[in-house]
């Protein structure tokens, strides 16, 4: 009976090993195809959930809710088994966080990063002890059980893939500081958990035909900080560009071409907070976003990914020291920095030079429209010498405040500075401040919706300075914190990507109160011959504008508004800085 039960356990043990050692060689659905599909959710969840059970290097995580009901997954990968941020932190690793399928139709990265995860655990890939990983399968969990083969028409493969837009209908790549997506919330909260040094962004690009594979948005520089952006731009982007060499991979920046004419050059992509690299930026995070060609065959671009993720691994592991260092610098500068720029423009007399290696444009017939067509030549190949624009100069340059106090009745703005970990305090009495007040004078919203909103954009505002009476309850914000940048760029109203400019703050734009002409002409009147300034503004303003003084409901308006009678809250930007 005893020898019995021993040939139990025995089998028992064999029957794991084999079990295990078939799941660390296990083939993805991308590798069983022959690289002509790409995993399904199910697939993919039911992948991380047996490298968790079959590695004690692997634990998978649910983060929070997403649109689709389904909660987001998040794989963390460590070496020794430890898997609290914190921890990490403590012991100066260098974390590397690997986002995939925010587009499902772009899958490579989902692809890639399950063989990256498997080939970990099998010791294929060497996992480093100063970096660990962090690797969320798939982003938009509605866009990719939302499967077709056809919405990708300028994709090579696969055979079937995800969709763009979310469980409602957003690019979930333009929701990182309007966060109207259930996603986008759950991911300020990883990403704060994490607080990683780098993130990586697997897309798939569209556009132009060129020859190379592989092109890279890389944060732009100076959003990181002088002594850190220097460092990406001079040491650590250079040798990734080399270890992709070194496996035949011949990247370039991601292409974005000045003009027509390509021999004008290149200018690096510009990413405001809205995108996770402009995002990642607030908060010093270096950045990259790689976009595989999306004419090259579609096992291809999954092996870029999957080296590139490789390369990105082990150059952070060789440069660790200098990133915890630069990192750490850059945070504590943000939070001495007493001025920042809100926009950029590109520097036209700085760049650098890349080998650009294209196809000629030529024309021939359309077959669709019988008109002459324009095509890239794949028997004319070509390689140039090209000048990239990287450098960008700062504009519209703000000096923070002491603080920005915020009315509680704008919860949702309160709401997503909280994700962010910003800190908040309430006042415990009414109380008076002398604030700095802006008042929005000229704006243009899109009149088309862009991403769920009619955004704002060319915003002009005046400054006046003020008392005015706060509530109990009232959120006062300091300028003290590592998150000072995304506090400046979102409460500021002429920032890129700010509150403002995603109609946060519309309800003031309305005027609420109004006027009877034939009501308000005899109090008009009254008003006006008691009000010898407002008499002198009145006739400069019909001086200057003969069209306004042939106007009697402009006049009777003009009148109103520079009256007590004027609600002081239209217009006015709710959001005040103690300078």
């Amino acid at each position: 009976m005893r020898y019995f039960a021993l040939q139990q356990t025995l089998f028992g043990c064999l029957l794991f090993l084999a079990f295990a050692l078939s799941s660390f060689g296990q083939p993805t659905p991308f590798e069983k195809s022959n690289g002509t599909a790409t995993a399904t959710y199910p697939e993919i969840v039911n992948w991380y959930r047996l490298m968790d059970q079959q590695s004690d290097r692997v634990q998978v995580k649910e983060m929070g809710s997403t649109d689709a009901g389904y909660p987001l997954q998040l794989v963390l990968i460590s070496n020794d088994g430890h898997f609290e941020p914190a921890q990490w932190q403590a012991q100066n690793k260098v974390i590397l966080m690997i986002n995939n399928g925010i587009h499902p139709g772009e899958p490579d990265g989902i692809d890639a990063s399950m063989m990256f995860v498997r080939d970990i655990i099998n010791g294929k890939i060497r996992l480093p002890k100063q970096v660990v990983i962090a690797c969320i399968p798939v982003y938009n969990i509605g866009g990719c059980l939302n499967r077709n083969s056809h919405s990708r028409v300028n994709q090579n493969g696969p055979v079937d893939y995800g969709f763009r837009g979310n469980s409602q209908n957003l690019d979930l790549n333009r929701d990182f500081t309007k966060c109207d997506s259930k996603e986008a919330k759950t991911f300020a909260s990883v990403f704060h958990w994490l607080a990683p040094d780098i993130l990586m962004d697997n897309h798939v690009s569209d556009g132009a035909d060129y020859q190379h594979t592989m092109t890279l948005i890389t944060t732009q520089y100076q959003k990181l900080g002088k002594e850190l952006g220097d460092w990406v731009k001079q040491t650590f982007e250079p040798a990734i560009y080399r270890s992709m060499k070194n496996k035949q991979w011949d990247m370039i920046p991601y292409v974005d071409f000045e003009s027509t004419d390509i021999q004008k050059g290149m200018t690096m992509f510009y990413d405001p907070p809205r995108y996770s690299s402009g995002y990642a930026a607030l908060f010093n995070t270096i950045a990259f976003v790689p976009e595989t060609h999306m004419l090259k065959p579609f096992a291809q671009r999954v092996q870029a990914t999957y080296d590139l993720m490789c390369s990105v691994l082990y150059e952070a592991d060789e440069h660790a020291k200098s990133i915890r260092q630069y990192r750490k610098a850059a945070i504590e500068a943000t939070q001495q920095q007493t001025s920042f720029p809100l926009q950029w423009v590109v520097n036209p007399a700085s760049f650098d030079s890349i080998v650009f290696k294209g196809y000629e444009k030529d024309t021939t017939l359309s077959k669709a429209t019988g008109l002459l067509k324009m095509f890239f030549n794949h028997a004319k190949p070509f390689k140039a010498k090209i000048p990239y624009f990287n450098q960008f100069q700062p504009e519209g340059a703000v000096e923070k405040p002491k603080a920005y106090v915020i009315p509680q009745g704008w919860s949702e703005v309160i709401e997503r500075l909280k994700l962010n970990r910003i800190q908040v305090h309430r006042l415990q009495k009414d109380s008076s401040f002398m604030v700095t007040t802006y008042r929005i004078e000229s704006y243009k919203s899109l009149p088309k919706a862009y991403e769920k909103h009619h955004k704002n954009t060319g915003v002009v505002v005046s400054t006046s300075k003020e008392e005015r009476t706060f509530l109990r309850g009232d959120y006062v914000v300091y300028l003290n914190q590592p998150g000072n940048r995304y506090i400046v760029e979102m409460l500021e109203p002429t920032g890129d990507d700010s509150f403002f400019a995603w109609n946060f703050f519309d309800g003031i734009l309305q005027q609420k109160e109004g006027y009877s002409d034939y009501r308000w002409e005899d109090l008009a009147a009254e008003l006006l011959s008691k009000d010898s300034v407002l008499q002198v503004k009145l006739a400069e303003k019909k001086a200057s504008d003969p069209l306004f003084a042939q106007n009697g409901p402009a006049i009777l308006d003009f009148i109103y508004k520079n009256s007590i009678y004027y609600e002081k809250s239209h217009m006015r930007y709710p959001i005040s800085r103690i300078e």
